[in-house]
């Protein structure tokens, strides 16, 4: 099962989580690959300087079973990026999609979250607009403001460090429980998943 990480110059170093994840993932389920994506061929420089070479660009992207969307503060400039969004609108009509922190907000700009339950980032420095209250623009998305929600087809989470919950939810969805619970043991994260779970419960949603 291939899973694709979609990256772009100013993503959060932390929203990578979701590629640790999944590589210790891999430990328990051999057959997981991921890859990552940019929209450029060539380097991706991450926010503050970290420098990662994507393995395609959105023109050479194999096909995948899930293609996963990170976020960052230049969220707003690939939601106005034309090859971003029709790259997402044509892989949310094969696959499941997923975004965590602001890549909701640029899965919010391709359409894909048009008459669908979504989250995404809550908690900002001042004076900036929280996200999820800009998601609130998008008329059509019914915005919930939960640790993620699942829709289906598409799985929005919430704010950097959620990236973990969100990639642990894939899991549990796709292999299992008891996979799931075997991976935050050996990331150590079982108590931090248990106590969001709790207090930050995720959404299960249905599309209309």
């Amino acid at each position: 099962m291939l899973f694709g990480v979609f990256i772009y110059d100013g993503v959060e170093p932390i929203d990578l989580a979701t590629f640790g994840v999944l590589s210790m993932a891999r430990r328990i389920r051999p057959e997981i690959e991921i890859c990552t994506i940019a929209p450029k061929s060539g380097i991706a420089l991450l926010a503050n300087g970290l420098r990662v070479v994507a393995d395609y660009d959105i023109s050479t992207a194999p096909k995948l079973d899930i293609l996963i969307v990170t976020g960052g503060a230049s969220w707003t400039a690939q939601s106005e990026a034309p090859e971003t969004l029709e790259f997402i609108r044509r892989r949310a009509a094969e696959i499941p999609i997923v975004s965590v922190c602001t890549g909701g907000m640029i899965l919010a700009a391709s359409g894909i979250l048009d008459g669908k339950a979504a989250t995404t980032k809550r908690e900002v420095v001042p004076p900036e607009v929280p996200p999820l209250q800009r998601l609130r623009a998008y008329a059509r998305v019914r915005v919930q403001e939960a640790s993620l929600v699942d829709a289906g087809s598409v799985v929005t989470g919430g704010g950097v460090s959620l990236c973990i919950d969100t990639m642990l939810h894939l899991l549990k969805r796709l292999f299992g429980p008891e996979m799931a619970a075997e991976t935050a043991r050996i990331i150590e994260y079982q108590r931090a998943w248990a106590a969001n779970l709790a207090q930050f419960p995720p959404v299960l949603a249905t599309t209309p």
